[in-house]
């Protein structure tokens, strides 16, 4: 933990200076600077209090250690001892909260999220498992009280989809499910398999935080809106007007196409919302090329080979492949009972995050 108290040691600092700032007068009249140093200041609060109690109770205890070497007084010995046991067991819950506390913060954690599923390797088959995937992430949705909404969806002949859009809203949505991005594989006897071999299909998730007007605000030139008739189900007032709607974000070349509301506008606030996704997605990744890698490694391409989970139906079994997590309830799991399978991941990353701050690969500040 030495290096990992440097760097609060010098967290203290800035925090301390913060302080100050924000008792200047000028800074005060400066609304903008305030607010930008106030969020900051806050972010810090709590890691500093507990720092600063670690820091009183490890000099408590020093003490106490001290009183324990040197004192002949055999009743100041059983206080220190007293003290002692009461002391030390808080010392080790304040440095494990203060490591988890030390773990940098997405900040997109909070947010609500666009997710698309794909059925890609695998036909019919792979669009019947995109259905399924859709099916467990409402499930869930429903046991964390979040909303989920399908805004735009491609269905097969089979019942299945080619690819589907939902929006979840609700409480920390993107900080539980943003590890669901990649290649999900399913494999299990299709029910058109007449001599019941099992198969192997892949459906793709990709899972982008929803951003607004306040994130990012596209320029209203840079979108070209083209409006067609729908192709879809929706009866003869949806095929007789144009109320589709698709939108190009020209200097990126990202294109939404909405048909699945029921008029126009809608269609045009559905796609707004998924386009202004998609483009602040590439815009974090500066550049067309590291876009078109980051989307490859987090979405893949649905090749059976490119996989992040496996669900074995025939062993009722659920794999992740990047921890190793093999659970034996693909029922439970496909019923929306995710939790052992995305609190095993959330825990993973922050033990990686820690091991980076420890040493000393990421900054605190």
């Amino acid at each position: 933990m030495d290096k990992v108290f440097d760097q609060l040691e010098g967290l203290v600092e800035r925090f301390e200076e913060l302080q100050e700032m924000m008792s200047d007068p000028e800074i005060i009249s400066d609304t903008p600077r305030y607010l930008k140093i106030s969020k900051e200041a806050a972010s810090m609060q709590e890691v500093v209090e507990q720092f600063q109690k670690y820091q009183q109770l490890k000099s408590d205890i020093a003490e106490s250690r001290e009183v324990l070497s040197e004192s002949h007084d055999a009743e100041l010995e059983e206080l220190a001892k007293e003290d002692l046991a009461e002391m030390e067991p808080q010392l080790t819950t304040i440095e494990e909260k203060i490591k988890l506390l030390m773990i940098p913060k997405d900040p997109n954690d909070d947010k609500n999220i666009i997710m698309e599923i794909r059925g890609a390797a695998g036909g019919d088959e792979a669009s019947l498992f995109a259905g399924d995937l859709l099916n467990m992430y409402e499930h869930y949705a429903e046991n964390q009280g979040w909303k989920f909404e399908i805004i735009d969806e491609t269905k097969t002949e089979v019942g299945g989809f080619k690819e589907v859009a939902i929006m979840i809203t609700g409480q920390n949505v993107y900080s539980k499910l943003k590890f669901e991005n990649g290649a999900h594989r399913v494999q299990r006897i299709p029910a058109t398999e007449s001599a019941g071999r099992v198969h192997t299909s892949t459906a793709t998730v990709a899972v982008m935080p929803e951003y607004d007007e306040v994130d990012l605000e596209i320029d209203p030139k840079d979108i070209r809106v083209d409006v067609y008739r729908s192709s879809g189900a929706g009866g003869q007032h949806i095929n007789k007007t144009s109320s589709a709607v698709r939108m190009t974000h020209l200097p990126t070349g990202i294109v939404v196409a909405m048909q699945d509301q029921r008029s126009q506008q809608q269609n045009r606030e559905k796609a707004m919302q998924i386009l202004r996704s998609r483009v602040y997605d590439y815009y974090e990744s500066q550049n067309q090329s590291s876009y078109d890698a980051e989307r490859k490694q987090a979405v893949g391409t649905g090749d059976r080979s490119e996989r992040i989970r496996t669900y074995n139906y025939p062993q009722n079994r659920v794999t992740d492949h990047r921890i190793g997590l093999s659970l034996n309830k693909l029922d439970k799991i496909m019923g929306g009972q995710l939790d052992d399978v995305i609190d095993a991941l959330i825990l993973s990353d922050q033990t990686q995050k820690l091991e980076q701050i420890q040493d000393g690969s990421t900054k605190l500040y």
